[in-house]
């Protein structure tokens, strides 16, 4: 079972994903485009999940089927599409997760949308406050229960991502 466990933000986490990128870039170097650090530990001074997101932008997604026993080589779990079309999805540590890799071809509208979130929440230091605070109730209100901390944060983050794009068009 996977417990909801929400920390205070953590300066480990941009070492975490430095470290990881470099193991990613290793295996997908020759079709690799871009390194993203993603999610809620990469917005500064928000409670989050401990689980390093790391977006990856490839030259071609179906190419990268071809990695997944490097991937493994690395401790991840190899989860196809996942839930998300034209994606590639890796998760790493089992039920205590350390590392997320999301996987996009050049070009997928998935990539701006979550460049558009994660930099609309560091422009916005009042907002990611709000979503800090929302993230810590659900995890206390839902602590042994994922799927509905996530149904929890979904309309707020539906509304966000609006907002977001509409900023990021102008900046």
């Amino acid at each position: 079972m996977r417990k909801v466990n929400v920390l205070p933000y953590n300066q480990e986490w941009i070492k975490m994903f430095q470290e990881e990128s470099k193991k990613i870039h290793d295996v997908l170097g020759g079709v690799l485009i871009n390194i993203y650090h993603i999610g809620s530990t990469a917005i500064p001074n928000i409670h989050a999940k401990p689980v390093i997101d790391i977006m990856v932008e490839v030259t071609n997604i179906k190419q990268i089927d071809a990695f997944n026993k490097e991937m493994e080589q690395l401790g991840y779990e190899v989860l196809g599409e996942y839930g998300i079309s034209k994606r590639r999805f890796f998760s790493k540590g089992g039920d205590n997760r350390t590392h997320h890799v999301h996987i996009y071809e050049k070009g997928n509208n998935q990539i701006s949308q979550h460049l558009a979130f994660r930099d609309y929440m560091i422009a916005h230091p009042e907002e990611s406050l709000k979503y800090s605070r929302l993230k810590q109730a659900l995890a206390k209100k839902f602590p042994t229960d994922i799927f509905k901390y996530m149904e929890g944060k979904n309309e707020y983050i539906q509304g966000i991502d609006k907002q977001a794009r509409m900023w990021s068009r102008f900046n």
